[in-house]
């Protein structure tokens, strides 16, 4: 798989951030102790990266990702206690909009963490 050794840091980064805070926060906080994680571990990433959403050639919106790291995987993150369908739409759909092969839908709010690693079906390569 590509990237494996960076998905693996990520994964491990936000088993830390789980182990350590527990379930029952809201979202921020662990977007907050994920993001010392990954500093931490030397990972560079973007934030809240905030990226133009287009429909037939024209910017009609912005949408933020919760990470972006290395330019090149997406990090959506949830603190429910069960993923929903609708939360892997939204994870893939980021995937589709920024054109990333990768990405990853993480949620502290269950009593173990729980993590899908999403692949862009629709992936051309356009931000390569």
């Amino acid at each position: 798989m590509e990237d494996s050794d960076l998905t693996g840091k990520i994964i491990g980064c936000a088993m830390r951030v789980h182990s350590a805070i527990g379930n029952g926060f809201q979202e921020v906080i662990y977007q907050r102790g994920l993001a010392v994680e990954l500093e931490n571990s030397g990972i560079t990433f973007s934030r809240e990266f905030e990226m133009p959403i287009y429909y037939q050639g024209k910017s009609i919106g912005t949408s933020r990702v919760d990470f972006l790291v290395e330019g090149r995987i997406s990090v959506e993150l949830k603190a429910v206690k069960k993923l929903e369908s609708a939360h892997l739409a939204q994870a893939i759909n980021y995937l589709e909009a920024y054109d990333l092969r990768i990405g990853f839908l993480l949620n502290f709010g269950a009593p173990s963490p729980q993590y899908r690693r999403l692949r862009n079906k629709k992936y051309i390569g356009k931000r390569d």
